[in-house]
């Protein structure tokens, strides 16, 4: 007997939301695409504002999963093709899609014009009280009006796409409860501070998502590639893997790669947080980000922008996002059972004791309408996701990859950090520490260094500049100036030949350290750069 078994391919898309602001946010996105025929899986992050849905690719399409979201009253775009079929390797389009999100400053945003709208109405609602008070009912709910219509039609719209139970719900039952116990000025201000606790969630929210696209910065948006003999501008994106581009000393280098023709050190600390730059020759890989010092490279591209190193590091820390903390995950469960529960408490205490015990209903609902207002879970569910992308954020920015906030939490509980190199510890910036003067004044010898690394881009020649400039030291000026790849740097000033670099290549040239020996081994074993300056 034979059983044939056909096992259904499986896509995994990725998208980018805007408009989120919580976990809530994210529920309500996660239940409506959920219930989507042929979708298995559906995961949203609103810190990273991104979605990834894992469906039967013949089963539901993009327009099915974008009419789902935007009919919440959010805004989508895919990231990637939706034609992969296999649950891995997709690449991420991420320039395209951040056009979702509105990146302008947040008092422009949507939701700031419309909490300012809903403070400008009741504004204009209290004067024409105060001017005309028989019209005050009237006047205050249509200041509510301008606030709550926007925030009921998210509510029936949750509701329909199978989630009844939504802050937005309670706001509105509570609200409306309000104007027919007579409590219009009432409903319109906590309308209004609604708004406005939104509006703070967005901004907190949006300041998460600018320091993961912040990263993306650190890819310059121009390359210059070979083509028949000439260098052409063109944008960063648009190389392909196999492109020949000329990267000039001083430029971030446009994409990964590997060196063709050309030595110089690259300052990696972008990427991978090596303090010291490290040499680079014919054959090595290098990477999106990070920085040429000092000579040109010829470099084939080896990754697509969508690809590159950069790129792949913000996908991790988004993906990073969208995995939920045990902490989060319990939250997101309370709080499924605790906005019902607050329903059922307000229904009860504006029903039982009027029934029961012969209170006064006017009294007994506004409590409950109390009750919904207070029980509103948004700070709840919005507090531990918030904290969570505060750190992995931070982290990011400082080149700290975290991945998730089951990390964080378990970071929490460790009691012992081991590193395993001192430049792990340092801020990737180097500075002059120490002067040791032979025959000349330590401003003599920081001004000949200076000069010549005067007009160079390399880490340490910048560090001996701005000590020279800080010490109000005078530079004088260089000439016949010329790097030694890996070794130093030679010139003359006032006609003195001058060189300056590594001890090794010093003695190589001549020089001899007998008297400063123990001084030079003493500051390599504190782990710090010695560089000479020999006549």
């Amino acid at each position: 007997m034979a059983i044939a078994i056909t096992i259904e391919p499986t896509s995994d898309r990725r998208y980018r939301v805007g408009g989120m602001d919580c976990a809530g946010c994210a529920a309500k996105i996660e239940t409506a695409v959920g219930r989507l025929p042929g979708v298995e899986r559906v995961d949203v992050s609103a810190t990273a504002g991104t979605m990834r849905v894992r469906c039967a690719p013949d089963m539901v399409t993009d327009q099915q999963i974008t009419s789902a979201v935007t009919a919440l009253g959010y805004q989508i775009a895919a990231t990637e093709p939706s034609g992969n079929t296999s649950g891995h390797g997709a690449t991420d389009g991420h320039d395209h899609a951040h056009a979702v999100a509105h990146d302008g400053p947040w008092w422009q945003s949507p939701k700031a014009r419309l909490t300012l709208a809903c403070g400008a109405g009741l504004a204009v609602a209290y004067l024409v009280a105060k001017a005309f008070p028989a019209t005050a009912a009237w006047v205050y709910v249509a200041a509510m009006a301008i606030g709550l219509v926007p925030i009921a039609r998210r509510a029936i719209q949750a509701a329909r796409s199978g989630s009844p139970f939504t802050i937005e719900m309670l706001m509105t039952i509570a609200a409306v409860g309000a104007v027919f116990i007579g409590a219009a000025e009432e409903a319109a201000a906590v309308v209004l501070l609604f708004l406005i606790g939104e509006l703070l969630e967005g901004v907190a929210a949006g300041r998460a998502r600018a320091s993961i696209r912040a990263l993306t910065t650190l890819v310059p948006a121009t390359a210059l590639v070979e083509q028949d003999g000439r260098t052409t501008e063109v944008p960063a994106a648009s190389l392909a893997v196999g492109a020949i581009i000329l990267v000039r000393p001083g430029d971030r280098i446009p994409a990964d790669g590997e060196i063709l023709s050309g030595e110089s050190a690259v300052d990696e600390a972008p990427v991978t947080g090596e303090s010291t730059p490290k040499r680079k020759r014919p054959g090595d890989k290098v990477f999106a980000g990070t920085i040429n010092t000092d000579a040109a490279l010829r470099i084939s591209v080896t990754a697509a922008a969508a690809d590159n190193t950069i790129a792949r590091v913000v996908r991790l820390v988004e993906e990073a996002q969208e995995a939920k903390a045990p902490t989060e995950r319990f939250i997101d469960r309370f709080s499924r059972y605790y906005t019902p529960t607050v329903l059922i408490a307000g229904a009860m205490i504006a029903v039982v004791p009027p029934l029961l015990f012969g209170g006064a209903w006017s009294e007994w609902v506004y409590k409950a309408l109390a009750i919904l207002l207070i029980g509103c879970p948004c700070a709840l569910v919005i507090s531990t996701p918030a904290a969570i992308a505060a750190g992995l954020a931070s982290g990011a920015r400082r080149g700290l990859l975290l991945k998730g906030g089951a990390v964080l939490e378990i970071i929490g509980k460790v009691t012992t950090v081991a590193f395993d190199k001192t430049g792990t510890l340092t801020e990737g910036r180097p500075k002059v520490t120490d002067v040791v003067a032979l025959g000349r004044s330590e401003r003599d010898v920081l001004a000949l260094s200076a000069a010549l690394e005067t007009g160079s881009s390399h880490p340490l020649a910048k560090a001996i500049l701005d000590r020279a400039a800080a010490d109000k030291v005078i530079v004088p000026e260089a000439s016949g100036l010329a790097a030694i790849g890996g070794k130093g740097i030679v010139g003359t000033v006032d006609g003195v030949e001058l060189f300056f670099g590594s001890p090794k290549a010093a003695e190589a040239r001549g020089a001899k350290f007998e008297r400063i020996q123990d001084r030079i081994a003493d500051l390599n074993d504190q782990g710090k750069t010695v560089s000479v300056l020999v006549a």
